[in-house]
């Protein structure tokens, strides 16, 4: 007997893949198939309810980890955009033209889409004016409604949150905690229900993306050994893929950059116009039969073109 995608879904999402497997009579490895043609069919994860063991995850965990499988294709990770209005940057212009013409097999926004200015918990710098929520939330909307227009209807889209992300939710949560969980109140109610939002997402058991990790100039170095695994941070803006090997074989840290461009009017004031090691671009992973190949950065060329695999493309 066939079973629906919707109660596939809720099964799956309830009994986990060795449940499904047992209410209906096929494998494991079928369940676990289906489950990958699915989150294809419907654009988003279809969620394990357990953690490692077998175990049930914590109550309220939701999306904090999003689990996938890309057997082969292409992953876009944009970082740090810190978005202020309509001012689009090559990189954020590339990262739509990526995702329209590359048929990615996933878009993942890793953190600070939005900036926040002006409900930053740091004082005002002098008479500095910052755009209003409202003009932020406005420009963010505008700019991910093109990604998800260009991004193919089966590209998985997730929103791993940054901290810059986060402002809206604490700011509400510390002067109006009577209005949780309603709508309007959260971030993610002003996003494409396409974009899931959530702490990591896990590809393949094999590479972390998420927004930050270590700090400081080695900070991808020390991610790649302290997590063992290949692990896609942003929040640092600086843009670098670097290698580290062991018994256990190949991992990378990989730096997105970040979208914005690193000498913006967001980042003008708070660093004193001071030299910095930031640079614009985003991070493209290729899978090969589940394996990952060595990570691609795309990164800023001039106002009109960005590099990418030896090419100048003009965005």
């Amino acid at each position: 007997m066939a079973i629906s995608t919707e109660q596939f879904v809720a099964d799956f999402e309830k009994l986990g893949a060795a449940g499904t497997a047992e209410k209906h009579g096929i494998s494991v490895r079928n369940v676990l198939k289906r489950r990958r043609n699915v989150e294809t069919e419907i654009g988003r994860p279809v969620e394990n309810p357990f953690g490692p063991g077998g175990k049930p995850r914590a109550p309220g965990r939701g999306n904090h980890r999003l689990e996938w499988k890309i057997e082969n294709g292409e992953v876009l990770i944009g970082s740090d955009a810190h978005i202020w209005n309509d001012k689009y940057t090559p990189a954020m212009r590339a990262f739509v033209k990526f995702a329209k013409e590359r048929n990615p097999k996933a878009v993942i926004l890793n953190g600070d889409i939005f900036d926040g200015a002006a409900i930053s918990r740091h004082a005002p710098i002098m008479w500095k004016r910052s755009p209003s929520v409202i003009e932020e939330l406005e420009a963010v909307q505008n700019w991910l409604n093109e990604l998800v227009l260009a991004s193919p209807k089966k590209t998985l889209m997730a929103w791993p949150q940054g901290n810059h992300d986060a402002r809206f939710e604490s700011r509400l949560a510390d002067r109006a905690h009577e209005y949780a969980k309603v709508k309007g109140f959260h971030l993610k109610d002003h996003f494409s229900n396409r974009l899931t939002p959530c702490w990591s997402v896990w590809i393949n058991d094999q590479v972390v993306v998420k927004h930050r990790g270590r700090g400081g100039d080695h900070a991808a170095w020390n991610n790649a050994i302290r997590s063992g695994k290949t692990i896609v941070t942003g929040h640092l803006h600086s843009a670098k893929v670097v290698p580290f090997g062991d018994y256990n074989g190949h991992r990378y840290g990989v730096d997105c950059g970040c979208l914005a461009d690193p000498h913006g009017p967001q980042f003008l004031a708070y660093t004193e116009d001071g030299f910095r090691n930031h640079r614009s671009g985003f991070v493209v992973l290729k899978f090969v039969d589940g394996e990952l190949l060595e990570p691609s950065l795309c990164l800023t060329w001039d106002d009109n073109h960005v590099q990418f695999r030896g090419e100048i493309i003009r965005v």
